[in-house]
């Protein structure tokens, strides 16, 4: 049985990555993926709801074509721990077939919903596959899964802000902050 304890939705988090820190970084994400595929048009797919700020931000600071789609999964619900079964909730709009297709993610913690994602959309046919994230916990990985960019590697801890939320609170928060 997953026993979650209950976290007050008014406590301030405490600063791990600073919108400064945030903004050099997803820049310097934006030009690594670019260099990767210099005048190819790119297809983004966002993970909502957590990496739609990671996603509007990376593709303002890249130069050339790129398109975007969305799908929505979760393997959390209103916990603080995955509950180790990914359910698919929205699913693209438009073909990914031939595309270069980055995968926009907002954290990879137990590696379970990417892994969902990147063989649900490798079956599509997909030019390439590639995946960003902007926060990776590899400590809590229990499937060995491929990200190719990686934002920053953080410790076990639950983070919220830029878009990552605790039951849909936090979400607008200019930083990364840890809930505790």
């Amino acid at each position: 049985m997953l026993v979650c304890r209950a976290m007050p939705t008014t406590a301030t988090p405490t600063v791990l990555i600073d919108q400064d820190e945030l903004s050099a970084r997803i820049s310097a994400l934006g030009q690594e993926i670019r260099a990767d595929y210099p005048g190819a048009p790119l297809h983004f797919v966002c993970v909502l709801k957590g990496a739609f700020l990671f996603l509007g931000d990376l593709i303002r600071s890249m130069n050339g074509q790129v398109s975007i789609d969305f799908m929505a999964c979760s393997s959390y619900g209103a916990a603080t721990s995955s509950s180790g079964e990914v359910r698919l909730s929205k699913d693209l709009d438009a073909s990914i077939e031939g595309r270069d297709v980055i995968v926009v993610e907002d954290i990879v913690d137990t590696g379970l919903t990417l892994h969902y994602l990147q063989e649900i959309l490798l079956a599509r046919g997909p030019k390439s596959l590639r995946t960003a994230c902007l926060l990776s916990k590899p400590s809590r990985r229990k499937i060995d899964v491929k990200v190719d960019y990686i934002g920053f590697t953080i410790e076990d801890k639950f983070v919220v802000g830029y878009g990552l939320d605790y039951a849909e609170q936090y979400r607008n928060l200019p930083y990364i902050g840890v809930l505790e």
